[in-house]
């Protein structure tokens, strides 16, 4: 194994930077202004001319995305959210920030997402919202459950973290309705360092969206630098995108193309190589349309073991996500999944990032093979 093949499968994720993005950060922090600026509203522009959508709102995570949508759909006590169970906790966390509740669902063990049967056969009469989660960064499909939803006014919040770039049909994740919440964390699709956005539905619900991100404050910071006094409308949190994120945000859109067609060669290389190999299935993200953002697969040996001896062997897999139903935080919400409880236990990522290349990823799909081979055989 080579060093540069080493560096790179070690690690289960990385950032990935094209140069324009110090430059970038640097001239925002050379302005003295690291709040919400005109850069942040660059960002958000540029963001709605990529997806073909009206308006965006940018905001400080991803979580912080999910909670303030939430807020703005008039989620809160008394209602309950369908989500699934596989999904990371922050999903879980801002539903309850809200004071809503979770109600879990199962997942298509092909995809990892839910569908509209899962969903309808767990609405009730508290179901304010769905937050399907796009997982791997495919695109969901709710429209059968839609005369349902319009029926009993439940709102559809995407939990689209993984799925920046990715399409449904002929359109970008973002602009087909719904309302989503992007996350720009470190290692996502595409990176300001840490950050989140919102695709509003409307022009209120922008506008709602721009206020609860910012104190519940009615002017902008531009506006309240010139005047002597401002209105706070209501409640709001203080969650902007700073200036510097939405800078590096700006420098990574440029060279998005780039990206999308890395993750996809990636993605198609690690199925083709663990084609047809037993005892372990790929998940399938729909990658013709989709950004990939993991590579997941469901092993049928004994998953932790095969785990175990990947990284001692110093290939960075992990497992992306134990089922939130499980966990003791969310106890109060605990359902029966046994298909989401199978997948918590086959689950595992491969190492995905924009630093492999073609043969990183024949050598871990070779470590793998070899893993579960002799997890197989010592069973």
């Amino acid at each position: 194994m080579t060093t540069t093949m080493a560096a790179g499968t070690a690690n289960n994720a990385r950032p990935f930077l094209y140069g324009p993005e110090e430059a970038a950060l640097a001239e925002a922090l050379r302005s003295g202004h690291y709040g919400h600026t005109d850069v942040t509203d660059q960002f958000e522009a540029d963001v709605a001319a990529f997806l073909g959508v009206p308006d965006t709102v940018a905001i400080a995570s991803g979580t912080s995305a999910l909670h303030v949508a939430l807020l703005a759909a008039g989620v809160g006590p008394g209602h309950e959210v369908i989500v699934p169970s596989l999904t990371f906790c922050a999903t879980i966390q801002a539903i309850l920030a809200v004071g809503a509740r979770p109600r879990f669902v199962e997942v298509n063990p092909r995809t990892l997402c839910v569908g509209s049967a899962e969903v309808l056969d767990a609405v009730t009469a508290d179901t304010r919202a769905v937050m399907p989660v796009l997982y791997g960064g495919r695109a969901v499909d709710l429209s059968e459950a839609q005369p349902v939803f319009a029926e009993q006014g439940i709102t559809v919040i995407e939990d689209a973290a993984h799925a920046f770039g990715s399409c449904a049909g002929e359109r970008r994740v973002g602009a087909t309705g719904a309302l989503t919440c992007f996350s720009f964390g470190p290692i996502k699709n595409l990176t300001c360092g840490q950050g989140g956005l919102i695709v509003p539905r409307n022009a209120l619900e922008a506008e709602a969206c721009r206020k609860l991100r910012g104190l519940g404050i009615v002017e902008s910071a531009a506006w309240r630098a010139e005047a002597t006094g401002y209105t706070v409308e209501g409640f709001g949190l203080r969650v902007q995108m700073s200036s510097l994120n939405a800078a590096i945000g700006c420098a990574q859109l440029g060279r998005f193309p780039e990206a999308e067609a890395k993750r996809k060669a990636l993605w198609r290389a690690y199925a083709t190589a663990l084609q047809g190999v037993e005892g372990v299935t790929v998940v399938d993200v729909d990658v013709a349309r989709s950004v990939p953002h993991l590579v997941a697969v469901l092993v049928h040996a004994d998953r932790d073991q095969v785990f175990r001896t990947l990284r001692d062997r110093g290939v960075g897999v992990g497992t992306h996500y134990p089922p939130n139903h499980l966990q003791p935080a969310f106890a109060p919400w605990h359902l029966s999944l046994p298909v989401t409880e199978r997948v918590g236990r086959q689950i595992m990522t491969l190492p995905f990032h924009q630093h492999l290349a073609e043969g990183d990823v024949e050598h871990v799909a070779s470590e793998v093979v070899k893993a579960v081979t002799e997890t197989a055989v010592v069973g």
